[in-house]
């Protein structure tokens, strides 16, 4: 896995004055990043959209970052190549532990195919602030979904490196929610992945 460039030793870490611990007082409730993971077309995006609006309209706050909109910006440099995926999903991780720091609930739909990968974003947040949520959905459905006519373009060559045909897909070992997107409504996935986030805040309350 990439890392990145190495930090000048002469560079010093400067300690905000307002800390999370102040910002989520203010909130009256903590933060935690929401990583959802998956084959393209398994559902994330749809269901990260609907439970971040759950949230907000509950009192939360939110924010989403998604795959395909980091791409148009942040990642806009950046292939599809194992290692370019890596460095994507490093950099979603850094922005979503910045938003973290202000007490807020981050949601993020990202591919992210390598364990490895994710697991490096868990290392980075402190215990209990990241929630692994794979949303699972056979290759034949997201397939026949195919939302973007993503699948087709790489089925006839157009798009290479593509994830669940020309390039691998790790599950998640132990995520914090499955979700059977292949066959289960939006709806039932948004509910459960909304009581999820809801009962884990509330046990890590301010």
């Amino acid at each position: 896995m990439s890392s990145a460039t190495p930090t000048s030793r002469h560079v010093v870490w400067q300690k905000p004055l307002v800390t999370r611990t102040h910002r989520e007082a203010r909130n009256q409730h903590r933060g935690c990043v929401v990583w959802l993971t998956g084959l393209p077309g398994s559902g994330k995006s749809t269901i990260a959209r609907l439970c971040e609006e759950n949230l907000h309209l509950a009192g939360f706050n939110t924010m989403l970052l998604d795959g395909d909109n980091l791409r148009h910006g942040l990642c806009a440099d950046l292939g599809f190549s194992m290692e370019a995926r890596h460095e994507n999903v490093r950099r979603t991780g850094e922005v979503a532990k910045l938003f973290l720091e202000t007490g807020t609930v981050v949601f993020v739909a990202l591919v992210s195919p390598n364990r490895l990968a994710r697991d490096a974003v868990r290392q980075l947040l402190p215990d209990g602030d990241f929630l692994e949520i794979y949303c699972q959905c056979p290759l034949d459905i997201c397939r026949a979904r195919d939302p973007k006519g993503h699948y087709a373009k790489a089925d006839n060559g157009t798009i290479g490196e593509f994830t669940g045909i020309s390039s691998p897909y790790e599950e998640p070992l132990a995520a914090a929610l499955n979700l059977d997107t292949g066959h289960a409504s939006a709806e039932t996935s948004v509910t459960q992945l909304t009581q999820l986030v809801r009962a884990h805040l509330q046990e890590t309350q301010v």
